[in-house]
């Protein structure tokens, strides 16, 4: 099974992707949560155990379960390790909203890298279901 890098197929691509490292969606999915970090940082001491760690806990799913489904043999665990992604991916939606409206930062500039994470995932996701 050819895999794909970006939301572009071509076979140049799918012979250059060896790892999960080399998927675009996995790239942009890590650069978020290395943001998510540094967003967290500002958050009330009191939500260390609250949404400080249920953002960082869903953040770093989204890559996590790229990864791990990357390197399943059969399409069925595949999907099932991107519906997990996909699932992540909404819960941080969520968690930035709810940042958002407690006025514990501005959560827009990840919200905007979210929404590409999304983009990709959702390409992949077509891409390696057919």
């Amino acid at each position: 099974m050819c895999r794909f890098a970006s939301m572009t197929y071509s076979p140049s691509t799918c012979s250059s992707t060896q790892t999960f490292q080399d998927l675009d969606v996995w790239k942009k999915a890590h650069q978020f949560v290395l943001a998510v970090y540094p967003f967290t940082r500002q958050f009330p001491g009191t939500e260390l155990q609250g949404l400080t760690g249920q953002l960082k806990r869903a953040a770093i799913s989204i890559p996590a379960s790229i990864a791990e489904g990357f390197s399943q043999q059969t399409v069925s665990e595949q999907a099932r390790l991107l519906n997990l992604a996909q699932g992540a991916l909404e819960e941080c939606r969520y968690y930035l909203i709810l940042a958002n409206d407690l006025k514990y930062g501005n959560s827009q500039a990840l919200s905007q890298q979210l929404e590409e994470v999304s983009r990709l995932l959702k390409a992949y996701r077509r891409h390696q279901s057919n």
